[in-house]
């Protein structure tokens, strides 16, 4: 595999995983609590995703769009749930804005992915008084082996069918104890929802069997997908670590060509928040085929090609079939 500074199996955690816009943190905290605007009631103030000003269910903050979808499923219509972040953002080095932190201190319960990705988050988090779970807590996670971070654990837990019933089950429990009295209904919510995750998960690993074990790779733009890979069997290379400034270097592309050339991987791909050219070009150089868009950190709008965590889990899956197995049906 590629070493870890130009493509490696492992990958290290840029800078910003480990800053945050201190300044703008501390300064609108300071205003929080001067103003008190966290208040007593512990219940937002601020209108839903609805628009809605009278909805008077607890509230449930998520750090970015595919956790709250997850906790939406969850909650069913019992809890009103909000993602600080919004469809399309990018979520590593996002800058929380004042009425983001307004929204924390008046919230019901706060929901993080943890494991690092949510630096700017932590600068506030532990502050405030809103109940707050973390809901990689208990994943088995993969350490990252390069780089500045080494050691630290990669943050993607949610791209693997696995880590996602965990997170599930972590939502279920946060809610019951938020929520007592409809404990019940977020455990069967829990439990329907993490056996449809499941169902995708022995999805890819039935359909990726019969690959030859040279050819049982991952190979995409950034290193995003270290816990799918683990739950399918496959290796994994990357042209760069996620959201390097050093995308596709000269280095970083030969390096890739090598692998998959090395080892007739059969087709690469490249996540949609960034540029997919340098993958292209191994694609054509090596003699694969670049086989499409995976998507990760975010959510689309409602009228995109991933409006849930599951359809995001789901298109991942399929186009990851189709490319390596060369059956195109597989992302019906």
């Amino acid at each position: 595999m590629p070493d870890a500074d130009s493509g490696a199996s492992m990958f290290g955690v840029p800078n910003f995983y480990l800053r945050g816009p201190t300044v703008l943190v501390a300064a609108v905290l300071a205003t929080l609590l001067l103003t008190g605007c966290a208040g007593s009631s512990g219940r937002s103030q601020a209108a839903g995703p609805t628009g809605s000003e009278h909805d008077d269910r607890p509230v449930v903050l998520a750090t970015f769009t595919v956790i709250a979808d997850m906790a939406r499923v969850v909650a069913g219509d019992h809890l009103r749930v909000e993602s600080v972040t919004k469809a399309g953002a990018e979520i590593h080095g996002y800058e929380p804005t004042p009425d983001d932190l307004r929204r924390a201190a008046n919230a019901d319960l706060v929901l993080d992915n943890g494991l690092g990705l949510e630096a700017w988050f932590d600068k506030f988090i532990d502050r405030l008084d809103a109940p707050h779970a973390t809901l990689s807590d208990g994943v088995d996670t993969i350490p990252i082996t390069g780089g500045e971070s080494r050691g630290h654990a990669n943050p993607h837990a949610w791209m693997s069918p696995a880590a996602a019933q965990v997170y599930v089950a972590n939502t279920a429990a946060a809610f019951a104890a938020l929520d007592p009295e409809n404990a019940a209904d977020y455990r069967a919510n829990a439990e329907a929802y993490a056996a449809q995750i499941a169902d995708l998960g022995a999805e890819l690993e039935r359909e990726l069997a019969a690959l030859e074990p040279s050819r049982r790779a991952l190979v995409t733009c950034e290193g995003a997908f270290s816990y799918l890979a683990r739950d399918a069997g496959l290796a994994e290379a990357w042209l760069w670590p996620v959201n390097s400034e050093r995308q596709g270097t000269p280095q970083q592309v030969a390096s890739t060509i090598d692998f998959v050339r090395d080892n007739q991987v059969p087709a690469v791909f490249c996540e949609s928040t960034v540029s997919s050219t340098a993958q292209e070009q191994v694609a054509e150089e090596a003699g694969a085929r670049f086989a499409g868009v995976l998507y990760v950190d975010s959510l689309s709008e409602s009228d995109g090609p991933v409006p849930t965590y599951l359809e995001l889990l789901a298109h991942g899956v399929r186009t990851i079939i189709a490319g390596l197995t060369g059956v195109e049906d597989a992302t019906r």
